[in-house]
């Protein structure tokens, strides 16, 4: 039965015009998947459904999302955000497809409380374990790629942590768009993480980031923060994390406004 995909132009380029086909035509689409943003079932018999083409250094993607959540395109992530990734391919050579365990980055926003000042925050969690690139073992080498850029541990936050130069946050039109790192050789600076759709932050976030001129981020492995759906319940996740040595933090320049 065909499916309710939609495949852009920039995807069916990557793939190729027989994978593309092969999808539209049911042959190799999921029914049911997770939505690679919002992270909750679609059915794509029932609902439209974008595929989504993440393309890391050497590896390569398909996810499926609610068409609602995201339109079909093609997003360039580091070879680490695919790592962790448990991918089938196709008897044929067909593009890689994506399960629920596929490693996002996940980022919340929030301000926390140091010595009397709030701070803007971003906690940044993956939805699976993080592998060092190259390797085949099955453990999480999150925080210690992390710390090998820079990051310092934390056993709690007492206070702020120091600038990591050459990372930054972009801020856009009071919409968070990406956390960006330095590139390769002293380029340009590239997307550690970047929305797939510019996020909306709260005006008080927004307010403490242009007055500081900068942002915290702290970085957890899976299952460590979790969802909190108050700042103070954040706040304890953190406290928690960084006391059972599962936190890492940084201060990051704000880059625009």
């Amino acid at each position: 039965m065909p499916r309710m995909l939609d495949v852009s132009d920039d995807v069916r380029a990557e793939i190729g015009d027989e994978e593309a086909d092969r999808l539209l035509a049911g042959e190799n689409a999921p029914g049911s998947y997770d939505c690679t943003s919002c992270r909750t079932p679609g059915d794509s018999e029932q609902e439209r459904t974008s595929t989504v083409l993440f393309i890391g250094d050497e590896t390569a993607v398909l996810a499926f999302a609610h068409a609602t959540c995201l339109p079909s395109q093609v997003v360039q992530v580091t070879e680490e955000q695919l790592q962790g990734a448990v991918r089938s391919i196709s008897a044929d050579g067909g593009a890689a497809k994506a399960v629920p365990e596929q490693a996002v980055l996940g980022v919340t926003s929030g301000l926390v409380l140091i010595n009397g000042e709030l701070h803007p925050a971003l906690v940044v969690e993956p939805t699976a374990p993080i592998a060092r690139p190259g390797t085949t073992t099955t453990g999480d080498d999150f925080l210690p790629l992390l710390i090998e850029q820079g990051f310092m541990p934390l056993i709690e936050i007492g206070s702020v942590p120091s600038v990591l130069h050459g990372w930054s946050v972009l801020l856009a039109m009071g919409q968070l768009h990406a956390i960006l790192q330095p590139g390769a050789d002293g380029g340009q600076p590239v997307a550690w993480w970047q929305a797939h759709q510019a996020l909306q932050v709260a005006d008080s976030w927004r307010a403490a980031a242009n007055k500081h001129q900068q942002v915290l981020l702290f970085a957890a492995p899976v299952g460590s923060i979790g969802r909190q759906p108050r700042e103070d319940l954040l706040r304890d996740a953190l406290d928690k994390a960084a006391a059972n040595g599962k936190l890492v933090a940084a201060t990051l320049p704000l880059a625009g406004t």
